[in-house]
């Protein structure tokens, strides 16, 4: 019997021009022109925001990593997207966005888009309050109202059965 291949697979791994594993992969930051380096497999997500976390007050933030090379399009990288390198010309970049005002503030503070602040200045002044979201609810505080009011309820059961305990057990051993 004769077999018929219709594709060409190489017998030998070496026949396949791989770019050279490295233990780790260098990103660039394009707002602080640092390079941070992530371990081979690191989600470009994470990459992100640890990166934003390491820039300064004022900085542009990161949006996203891309990798780049000389004469081609560049190859962007979901936040879910595995980093990986694509040879030795390929460089690992962030981008940043300075039309969008993503500029880093202090902890606390929202950013407001470029676009949002063109409509409330065409509109007239607008007042904007920031208001952040504490730990206390309405809902938290009634829960906390409720154990107190069932604690007194229960402790006024025990406090009335104990002093009525003595008149319970003489009631018991008359019928006996």
């Amino acid at each position: 019997m004769e077999r018929f291949s219709l594709v060409s697979v190489p017998e030998e791994p070496s026949e396949i021009n791989y770019p050279d594993p490295s233990p780790f992969l260098e990103v660039t930051c394009k707002s602080s022109g640092k390079i941070s380096r992530f371990a081979v497999g690191t989600k470009a997500g994470f990459a992100v925001s640890l990166i934003n976390r390491r820039l300064d007050i004022g900085m542009p933030l990161a949006l996203h990593i891309e990798a780049v090379r000389n004469g081609e399009e560049p190859i962007s990288f979901g936040p879910d997207a595995v980093l990986i390198n694509f040879g030795n010309e390929w460089k690992l970049q962030t981008v940043i966005d300075a039309d969008y005002g993503g500029v880093r503030k202090a902890e606390g503070v929202h950013l407001i888009p470029k676009f949002m602040s063109t409509v409330a200045s065409s509109g007239g002044p607008v007042q904007m309050k920031v208001v952040g979201r504490s730990g206390v609810s309405c809902m938290y505080i009634a829960k906390i109202l409720l154990a107190f009011i069932l604690m007194f309820i229960v402790g006024g059961i025990f406090t009335f059965g104990l002093e009525n305990l003595p008149r319970l057990i003489l009631f018991i051993n008359s019928f006996l």
